[in-house]
């Protein structure tokens, strides 16, 4: 059996009958939707029509959020169905970031992951899914698509349908007969200030904690003038319609009417992995750097084995490594089941192997200063000083290969992206020796250093050159380049990430001295963790339905 859905959108009234009868079947929370209707107006008065998009999980074949899920909370049935248990599912939202179609939330009231699951316990005893069952116009079909009896299945072979991203290789199952590209494609409307339900910009789920706060602290009075004049700078309706998302991917009035405009949507979900992940990024590379730079200049014969800049980097970067994993334990919903990573392994997931990656890189490295500490014999040290190079290089790249899976994000899909990483891990392991260059006896060891973290900073420049300037595939990943380079994040991309944490570091280093390039050091730290924040949040900034 491979079970799936058709809407047939030649039917479709926007009444939003399935969103209720979803939500009172599985008792769904408020500000949160496993099946939501999506309104977008195309043309202008009198000749404007509206169309209506029923959007929920597509149940795809190959299932990104069930391939990157650490614990199994989301699997394939037999029957095709993608369902959840939320018994063993930790809150990391991954999920959330690999589902190209914006379908998981995190239950406010339980902080695990939910979607829409088909109705497995009707399903099960040969009813219908409830939205199917309540839908006035019949415009809502279910069914086994291999059974060439069910209706699904005879509409699909005679129909033209379509479905939404089939380019991410995701193999969805919920079709739509009379599907308009401007309703299925998420760039294609932008997230507007004066639409219905585009007053919880803020988040809903994961992030209505954050909305609440701001709430309970706002001004009532000033909040009641903000509703009657619909914001701050007068009735929205007197702002003319932006050419693109008010995220600053691109700029430009258009022509009133000139493009397709929501007017109803579910709220959003605001940025599901906000400065909690930039800072783990962040100290990761840290803690890999700190012992990636030194025990490689040993192993090149530019430093002394087992000396005292090996051993400080080991220990600064076993603190650094502390530090990046209560940070990934802060950032789950449900960090009471932090263990079920390494307890209850899904192997395919990055997750899984980063954790057992940080896991070992731990292990390895505190062998080394074990090790040292007795004296043990220098083949043993060699050993475990390779070991420690070899968990530490893949310890730093991991993450490129988990923001691989998040399909949802596609400027996260870059080739470039682990040598990014691996490469700031140099940066810095460089700036934490040139750090330690302040104190008395690690300087005269380190004549290498200024020409290491020239070569890490030169190389880091060629990877945001093709990161940011070659051509990208999809329309989702050049926005979040344009955010970049000329959007919202430019100023901290230019004086921040490029000036600051690469140029003046440059000059710092080829000056020379314990001082500058303590100061270079120091500028290159913020340079990395502000590149960070901007790889992380910029890409969550654009929608996925």
């Amino acid at each position: 059996m491979n079970y799936g859905f058709i809407i047939d959108n030649r039917k479709c009234i926007g009444c939003h009958a399935c969103t209720v009868a979803c939500k009172a079947e599985h008792d769904v929370p408020v500000g949160v939707n496993r099946t939501w209707v999506k309104y977008i107006e195309k043309g202008t008065f009198p000749h404007s029509r509206r169309h209506f998009s029923v959007m929920r999980c597509n149940h795809c074949a190959d299932a990104p959020c069930v391939e990157i899920c650490p614990t199994e909370a989301l699997h394939t049935r037999s029957d095709g169905i993608v369902d959840f248990d939320n018994r063993r599912c930790i809150g990391c939202k991954a999920c959330m970031q690999a589902c190209p179609y914006d379908a998981l939330y995190i239950d406010p009231e339980t902080h695990t992951a939910a979607k829409c699951n088909y109705c497995t316990h009707r399903v099960d005893i040969g009813l219908e899914p409830a939205c199917v069952n309540v839908c006035p116009e019949h415009a809502i079909i279910s069914g086994d698509m291999d059974d060439p009896a069910t209706e699904i299945a005879r509409l699909l072979s005679r129909e033209q349908v379509s479905a939404r991203k089939v380019e991410k290789g995701t193999r969805p199952n919920l079709f739509y007969i009379d599907g308009d590209d401007a309703s299925l494609t998420a760039a294609a409307t932008a997230q507007a200030p004066d639409y219905m339900w585009s007053s919880q910009s803020a988040g809903v789920g994961h992030y209505a904690r954050y909305a609440e706060t701001l709430v309970a602290k706002a001004d009532p009075l000033e909040m009641v003038r903000r509703l009657a004049d619909d914001g701050p700078h007068g009735p929205a309706k007197s702002l003319p319609p932006r050419a693109t998302d008010s995220n600053g991917a691109a700029g430009g009035t258009a022509k009133p009417g000139a493009m397709p405009r929501r007017v109803y949507d579910a709220p959003a979900k605001g940025v599901l992995w906000g400065w909690e992940v930039s800072a783990y990024v962040w100290t990761k590379a840290i803690a890999t750097g700190a012992v990636l730079v030194p025990f490689l200049a040993a192993a090149a014969g530019l430093a002394p084995s087992s000396g005292i800049l090996q051993v400080s980097g080991a220990v600064v970067g076993m603190l650094f490594l502390a530090l990046t994993g209560v940070l990934l334990i802060k950032d789950l919903d449900r960090p009471d089941r932090f263990a079920y990573v390494l307890l209850r392994p899904q192997w395919r997931s990055w997750l899984v192997r980063g954790g057992y990656a940080i896991t070992g890189f731990g292990a390895v490295v505190t062998a080394w200063l074990a090790a040292v500490a007795l004296t043990a014999p220098p083949l043993l040290l060699t050993v475990l000083q390779w070991l420690s190079i070899a968990m530490a290089a893949l310890t730093a790249v991991y993450t490129a290969f988990l923001f691989a899976q998040a399909k949802g994000r596609d400027f996260w899909q870059s080739p470039t992206l682990a040598l990014h990483m691996l490469v700031h891990a140099l940066m810095a392991g460089s700036a934490v020796a040139a750090l330690a260059g302040l104190v008395e006896g690690f300087a005269p060891a380190m004549d290498w250093l200024p020409s290491a973290l020239a070569v890490s900073l030169l190389g880091n420049l060629a990877i945001l050159g093709a990161e940011l300037t070659t051509p990208h595939p999809t329309e989702d990943a050049r926005r979040v380049a344009g955010m970049i380079l000329s959007g919202r994040f430019r100023n901290r991309f230019w004086l921040g990430t490029i000036l600051a944490g690469t140029v003046v570091p440059l000059g710092l280093a080829w000056l020379g001295g314990p001082l500058l390039l303590a100061g270079a050091g120091l500028l290159v730290l913020a340079g990395i963790y502000i590149t960070e924040h901007i790889w992380v949040r910029a890409p969550q900034l654009l929608p996925l339905s």
